[in-house]
C-alpha cells in the first residue's frame, strides 16, 4: 500500500492524525470499527500496512471513504456546509445513537449530536472528560445524573453541564428518546 498522497504520511500515520483529528481514542475506534486495539495500534504505528478491507472498516469509523483517503488534493478544501442525514457519523452502540454532526473540518471548535435513547439504553458507567455540554430533549424523557445529582428532563427541556463531573444519561421509560446537543471541545 502507497502512503496517502495528501499528506505525504504512510497509511497508518495518516489514520492515527485522523482519529486524533476526530477526538477519538483507539479503543472507540476499535468499537466502532470491530476490530481490536491492538490491530490499530499496530497499524498506526506504520508496523504493518492494513489489508484494503481493514482499512474500509476503519474509514467507516471516520466517516472516509476510500478514495477520500488516497485524494490529492489540488487546492485547499472548503467545507461542505449542507450534511445529508446519510452523512452523519454514527458513534454510538447498545441501543444508543451519538450521530455526529460534521463536515470534514477536523479543526471545528464546536461538536453537535443527534442522539437517541431506545427504551431501557444507557450511556453505561459514569463518563467524565473535559468541557461543557448543552443540549434539549425533543422527545421522550431522560434521566441525567451529573455529579451525583439524579435529573429528569421531559420533551421540551435543556440541560447544560460541565462533562468534566461524572454524569450519565439512561432513557427508563418505555418510548424513544431523542435529544440534540452540543458540546466544547469537539472531541468526538
Amino acid at each position: 500500500m502507497t502512503a496517502a498522497r495528501d499528506t505525504g504520511l504512510a497509511p497508518g500515520s495518516r489514520l492515527a492524525q485522523i482519529r486524533q483529528q476526530m477526538g477519538l481514542s483507539q479503543r472507540r475506534v476499535a468499537e466502532l470499527s470491530g476490530l481490536t486495539h491492538s490491530a490499530i495500534s499496530t497499524i498506526e504505528q506504520d508496523k504493518v500496512s492494513p489489508a484494503v478491507s481493514t482499512l474500509q472498516k476503519l474509514l467507516k469509523a471516520y466517516g472516509m471513504s476510500l478514495s477520500a483517503f488516497f485524494a490529492e488534493q489540488a487546492q485547499p478544501k472548503r467545507s461542505q456546509v449542507v450534511i445529508n442525514p446519510e452523512q452523519l457519523i454514527e458513534i454510538g452502540s447498545r441501543g444508543v445513537s451519538f450521530k455526529l454532526v460534521h463536515n470534514g473540518n477536523n479543526s471545528r471548535g464546536l461538536g453537535f449530536l443527534i442522539e437517541t435513547y431506545e427504551a431501557g439504553t444507557s450511556t453505561g458507567g459514569l463518563l467524565k472528560h473535559q468541557g461543557e455540554e448543552v443540549g434539549t430533549v425533543l422527545e421522550g424523557e431522560i434521566e441525567l445524573i451529573v455529579d451525583g445529582e439524579t435529573h429528569t428532563l421531559t420533551a421540551g427541556q435543556s440541560y447544560v453541564i460541565d462533562t468534566g463531573l461524572p454524569h450519565n444519561f439512561t432513557n427508563k421509560s418505555d418510548r424513544v428518546c431523542r435529544i440534540i446537543s452540543a458540546h466544547t471541545p469537539a472531541n468526538f
